[in-house]
């Protein structure tokens, strides 16, 4: 379960997203236990409410190249709500999630549709090049491949234990496969912020796990 402290903070950040809108306290309160419970999940050790929490800090950095500040909140709110490591369609339904959720809390429309459309674009971490909002939660969602090597380190781990399914030899090729599709975009990053200064030590994390997992193959 997540410490008091980082619910405190997530907490004020859900009052502060939905402040706008006006939504009945007590079923933001209840929204809000239930995105706790759905994100403190066994079987989650990387998509955490610890996630969520550096996702926001990200995105506050970001904010001045968004459209929808509060659509990409919200989105950051939902975009891993439905995480399951054996299923193919997390964002589909993480969608679904937050259109109900957000219309049951009085949500405009509008927004509820920017919202599904930032969490659907996860799936492949792609964006349109005047899709703002999109790149924002991107961006901030792959945040932590620029992060030092402690951090990645644990952050790769962590991915391992939420796929312990596999077989070892299965997840080096699926997470070489996946690794390497970074590699070869032209781009990881969207914002200019990020592409100038995340994106250099991105690219070498990646290629210093792929070296990993490739000298771990040729050990057994």
């Amino acid at each position: 379960m997540p410490t008091e402290n980082l619910t405190h903070i997530l907490f004020s950040n859900w009052q502060h997203t939905l402040q706008p809108f006006g939504v009945d306290q007590v079923a933001a309160e209840k929204a809000f236990d239930d995105l706790i419970a759905a994100y403190s999940t066994p079987g989650r050790y990387y998509h955490t409410l610890k996630h969520i929490d550096r996702v926001f800090k990200t995105i506050e950095i970001l904010q001045g190249y968004t459209t929808n500040l509060a659509a990409v909140q919200l989105a950051a709110w939902f975009h891993d709500v439905v995480y399951d490591t054996q299923a193919q369609d997390n964002e589909q339904r993480s969608a679904d999630y937050a259109f109900d959720l957000l219309s049951n809390l009085g949500i405009p429309e509008s927004t509820i549709t920017i919202v599904t459309r930032i969490i659907l674009n996860t799936k492949d971490h792609q964006a349109a090049v005047d899709d703002y909002d999109s790149q924002v939660l991107l961006d901030a969602d792959l945040a932590i491949l620029a992060t030092n090597q402690v951090h990645y380190g644990e952050y790769a781990h962590a991915i391992r234990q939420e796929y312990g399914w596999m077989a070892e030899a299965d997840y080096i090729t699926g997470r070489q496969q996946v690794l390497e599709r970074f590699l070869q975009r032209s781009h990881i990053y969207f914002t200019p912020l990020m592409s100038e200064f995340a994106e250099p030590c991105a690219r070498g994390n990646i290629q210093g796990e792929i070296q990993s997992l490739s000298a771990f193959e040729r050990e057994k």
